[in-house]
């Protein structure tokens, strides 16, 4: 298991250098307010401590994605180990980092709101259309995932339909209440419970010698499915996801210091990483092989792999609980999904949200749409949510590259990473079946020139925004002086 354990080594030597590279290259300013005190309302933008903000980042980005993500992806075999590693550190944590350092600069601007400022007045309806389709997206069906695995787990003893009206209520709670009422409290323990299931998971595999692959870039895939695209839209959610982009400003709200945003942003990507490291390898090695894998993921899906792996990694109660800490992960990010696409409603309409009246009046026709989705088949919608959240997650980076374009600095750690996933982005909406179903060696090549062609595009704006000076954040030089 040479490939897995280095992997996870790299990945945290990557958080001590080129995440602290990134944060050099961003440029901190210790004493900047941020919003969590300029635009303080007691209800979004409070301030709280290090370890719970890093808590609920990690918990809000996680959904299932650095579960049944990696757990999909390692029918490909160890190459998903690669994407992985290279992803988290070079791609997502820096996507994660930049959204949520230039949103702390932007009073807590949602990324459609940057989008508007930094790419033009055009992008902001259309990332606004895209963010709240995923959030409604994720919402609706991280309600059916958890309410399905605990019904499975309590026997069918609580009918399913009174678990889903539950986690509903919870979630419109945590969608209403201020921040710190229930998510800021409830989440420690939820992080702590999902923190034990992995690491439980992962120390299993060392510790019983479960035979993993080594790195090999042959594809396994037992259906023959190409590698390249569709390994960036399998493994999503600890490598690089745009429903990141959704969150972090949720966060970059209730940050007390821009120093902290480099533990909070850029380390809980990797933490997600090492999670979604677990799982594949679980994936690979508990299973006698990937046709073992692939027939247990037709009978029962990704959360039957998630059931046999921890009770054979940590026996009937160890597994109970390994498997509870898996069910959070939904939980905790449909909750937020749901209390993002408020905010960036709000946001767009200019709606304030210190009034409960406010709130609720966004808040229900979400529910009740979602309510609606739970009754249709995802299959077919799910797979644009994985082309909408990747294509989501290149207008992040391009947001990051222009400000960084603007600032005179290394633009390149953002621009490249959002190029190549462009080239993808492009690529497999071109050759899929929900796309265009053109031949793959065509798709390729209308992959290169759409990305040349819109990066071309990108260097126009961004000397056109140097020349006039774009302002990069808001001032607040006067926030805290008494009138």
């Amino acid at each position: 298991m040479y490939t897995f354990l280095a992997g996870i080594a790299l990945l945290i030597i990557g958080y001590f250098t080129y995440g602290k590279f990134v944060e050099k290259v961003f440029g901190v300013k210790e004493e900047r307010a941020t919003p969590a005190y300029v635009n303080g309302d007691g209800v979004d933008y409070i301030p709280m401590s290090t370890s719970k903000n890093s808590m609920i980042q990690l918990l809000n980005i996680a959904g299932t994605g650095p579960v049944f993500g990696p757990i999909m992806g390692a029918l490909y075999g160890p190459v998903a180990f690669l994407w992985i590693v290279i992803g988290a550190i070079f791609a997502g944590a820096v996507h994660d980092y930049l959204t949520g350092m230039i949103s702390i600069r932007n009073r807590g601007a949602h990324l459609p709101e940057l989008a508007s400022k930094f790419l033009g007045k055009v992008m902001k309806h259309v990332v606004n259309g895209f963010a709240v389709l995923l959030l409604l997206l994720v919402g609706t069906v991280f309600v059916s995932t958890p309410a399905s695995l605990l019904h499975v787990l309590m026997d069918g003893k609580i009918a399913l339909g009174v678990i889903i009206a539950a986690v509903f209520l919870y979630y419109i709670l945590a969608t209403l209440m201020p921040i710190d009422k229930i998510i800021g409290r409830l989440y420690p323990y939820f992080g702590a419970l999902l923190l034990i299931s992995a690491v439980g998971v992962g120390i299993g595999l060392v510790f019983t010698g479960a035979p993993i692959p080594e790195l090999s870039f042959k594809n396994f895939h037992p259906n023959n499915l190409p590698i390249f695209p569709l390994i960036f839209f399998t493994i999503t959610c600890g490598a690089l996801s745009g429903f990141h982009a959704t969150q972090t400003p949720i966060i970059s709200r209730t940050t007390q210091k821009e120093k902290q945003g480099r533990k909070i942003f850029y380390g809980m990507m990797i933490v997600e990483a090492i999670i979604a490291m677990i799982w594949a390898a679980a994936g690979m090695s508990l299973f006698g092989g990937y046709n073992g894998l692939n027939e247990v993921l037709a009978a029962g899906g990704p959360g039957a792999v998630v059931s046999e792996v921890s009770v054979a990694m940590l026996g009937a109660i160890g597994g109970t609980l390994a498997i509870l800490g898996v069910v959070v992960l939904p939980i905790t990010s449909g909750d937020t999904a749901f209390r993002s696409a408020r905010m960036i409603i709000a946001e767009y309409f200019n709606i304030a949200q210190k009034k409960f009246s406010s709130r609720l009046w966004i808040a229900i026709p979400l529910f009740a749409i979602s309510v609606v989705l739970t009754q249709i088949d995802f299959n077919i919608l799910w797979r644009y949510f994985s082309w909408a959240n990747q294509a989501t997650a290149v207008i992040a980076l391009f947001v990051g590259a222009m400000y960084l374009y603007i600032a005179k600095k290394n633009y390149y750690i953002s621009l490249v990473p959002g190029t190549f996933m462009l080239v993808m982005v492009i690529t497999y909406i071109l050759n899929a079946q929900i796309g265009f179903n053109l031949p793959m060696n065509t798709a390729w090549i209308g992959g290169f020139i759409g990305a040349a062609f819109l990066v071309a595009l990108f260097f126009k704006a961004a000397r056109k925004n140097r020349t006039m000076n774009l302002p990069l954040e808001d001032d607040i030089s006067n926030w805290n002086r008494v009138a």
